[in-house]
């Protein structure tokens, strides 16, 4: 049985009470079996007689009896008149609480919080924790700092009147979110237009060549452009980050025949790079042929200068001397001419005038003095010292019996 169970007695104990019975009141009285748990009792409160206590001061309040229990208590002398106004003021400070409390809400760092007040635009609210009436404010989030993405793929006219497969994707945010929720009804749906018809635009400007080629950069750029104004103009609120072009394709009826387009342009590309590669290689070398021609004609012109200013120094040279000793200087000039000409000559023939001797010089003999004795060599040489003495002494006499010619005839004349 539990201790506080109906029809325990005064033998019921409390648990938390720490005694054996019942505790004498220094009032006197039957006050034990009231106040368990009072008095120096150390334990936790009686939850039964705490609930009944409550429940006493609400019926109090709204004029009802209380039930404290005793004997002393009579039939009304604890009741009293209801007052009617007391429950609807409980009712509408609930409420009021209710409502102040539902009014508070956080807003991410992501987001931004647009306040509509009866349905018009009042503020935008930043991140961190806000109040706002209920009810009477509105407030919507709005992510503004997730990227989000739009595709679009459809089969277009270029200018050249072919038709071309292409693929889009652009990337955005939400850059006002006022705009985003109140200027237009569905941006994102605006979006997609505004892109399909900016694409088609643009893919009608171009030719099909340069679309599946080089202008594929240049394509997506354009669309980038005229798609930003688009968005301005309308006020979605939405900024774009990047508009790519992932893929341009023909048809796929006449897929083939535009591969063996392609394939016959890179041969010919190949082919037009072979001629400018052997173009080049045949251009270098007639360069060089050419360089090298023109150094050897400068080389050539320089020892040609040198050799002829050489000779005009020489000439030069045997001219002063020449005029200080005239018979010294053309004997010399004599002798050195003979013997150049005489050592490339197997023989030489002298005439010696009016004489009827002529003389042959054995010079094959002479070159091949090693073979023959150191006698016959020097005999040799002596006959050609010989032959040369007399071979200017008749030049001389010569010249002297000219000399007198001449002046005799310019005696005569």
């Amino acid at each position: 049985m539990a201790w506080n169970e109906p029809g325990g007695g005064n033998n019921q104990q409390d648990p938390w009470s720490g005694g054996g019975g019942r505790r004498p009141s220094g009032n006197g009285g039957d006050n034990g079996g009231n106040n368990r748990g009072g008095g120096n009792n150390q334990g936790p409160p009686d939850l039964d007689e705490a609930l009944k206590k409550f429940q006493d001061k609400i019926n109090r309040l709204f004029g009802g009896r209380g039930k404290r229990g005793g004997a002393g208590a009579g039939d009304g002398s604890g009741g009293g008149k209801r007052n009617p106004f007391v429950l609807p003021l409980l009712v509408v400070i609930v409420a009021a609480v209710v409502w102040a409390g539902s009014g508070f809400h956080l807003i991410d760092q992501s987001e931004r919080g647009v306040v509509f007040r009866f349905g018009k635009y009042t503020t935008t609210l930043n991140p961190g924790l806000h109040w706002n009436p209920p009810i009477v404010d509105q407030v919507e989030n709005v992510n503004v700092t997730s990227i989000r993405s739009a595709n679009q793929t459809d089969s277009m006219l270029t200018s050249d009147e072919n038709i071309v497969r292409v693929s889009v994707s652009t990337q955005y945010v939400v850059s006002d979110a006022h705009a985003f929720l109140v200027n237009v009804k569905e941006p994102e749906m605006t979006l997609q237009n505004a892109m399909d018809s900016a694409l088609r635009q643009e893919v009608g400007n171009m030719k099909l060549q340069q679309i599946l080629t080089t202008g594929r950069d240049r394509l997506g750029q354009r669309v980038f452009d005229r798609l930003s104004a688009y968005m301005e103009a309308y006020g979605t609120g939405l900024r774009l980050q990047t508009v790519n072009v992932e893929s341009t394709a023909p048809p796929d009826q006449v897929q083939n025949a535009f591969d063996d387009v392609i394939r016959a342009r890179e041969e010919r590309q190949r082919s037009i790079n072979q001629a400018n590669a052997y173009s080049q290689a045949v251009v270098l070398e007639a360069k060089g042929q050419k360089q090298r021609l023109v150094e050897e004609a400068q080389g050539y012109k320089a020892a040609a200068v040198a050799d002829a200013t050489g000779q005009t120094n020489r000439f030069n040279s045997l001219l002063g001397e020449y005029q200080q000793a005239p018979k010294v200087t053309r004997e010399r000039l004599y002798l050195e001419t003979i013997s150049q000409v005489l050592s490339q000559t197997p023989k030489a023939l002298v005439d010696l005038g009016d004489s009827s001797a002529v003389t042959v010089l054995p010079l094959n003999q002479m070159q091949a003095g090693g073979n023959g004795s150191s006698d016959a060599t020097k005999m040799s040489m002596q006959q050609l010292e010989q032959i040369s003495r007399e071979v200017v002494d008749h030049m001389n006499s010569s010249n002297s019996q000219q000399q007198t010619r001449s002046s005799s005839l310019r005696e005569g004349r």
